[in-house]
């Protein structure tokens, strides 16, 4: 396999460790997937901010954007987060949030494409999950 068309793991500890059977990322070539982040600080591996869904998105991404850049990658090379909410009222919150980090991140002006999906999360004290794909 040449360099380009390898799999490789991304792993840093400016993110959560993965759990049991996936990876905090994987790139192949110039493409860059980052497994769906949490709440979690990555020093302690504790949830935080139980009921602000506002913090809870920063430090989301924030571990999205520590995965990314492990990879090789910058946020502004991000084309595409999913975010999974618990509940719909908490969307205009998350929204706000989501905008402040993103725009701030991303100098091309670019904004990558979203999904916004409400579901059941893993933990009960998320509120929030998000996943990306970057492209180098």
């Amino acid at each position: 396999m040449t360099e380009q068309t390898q799999k490789t793991r991304v792993l840093t500890t400016d993110a959560p460790a993965p759990a049991h059977v996936f990876s905090q990322g994987v790139r192949k070539g110039p493409i860059v997937q980052v497994s769906g982040q949490g709440p979690v600080d990555p020093a302690t591996s504790e949830y935080l901010f139980p009921d602000d869904v506002a913090a809870q998105t920063i430090r989301t991404l924030e571990n999205v954007r520590a995965i990314v850049e492990a990879s090789g990658a910058t946020f502004d090379d991000v084309v595409m987060l999913r975010v999974y909410l618990t509940k719909r009222e908490d969307f205009p919150i998350m929204n706000e949030a989501y905008g402040e980090f993103v725009t701030k991140h991303t100098p091309s002006g670019v904004l990558p494409s979203r999904t916004t999906v409400f579901t059941g999360l893993p933990r009960e004290e998320m509120l929030v999950e998000i996943d990306a794909l970057a492209v180098v």
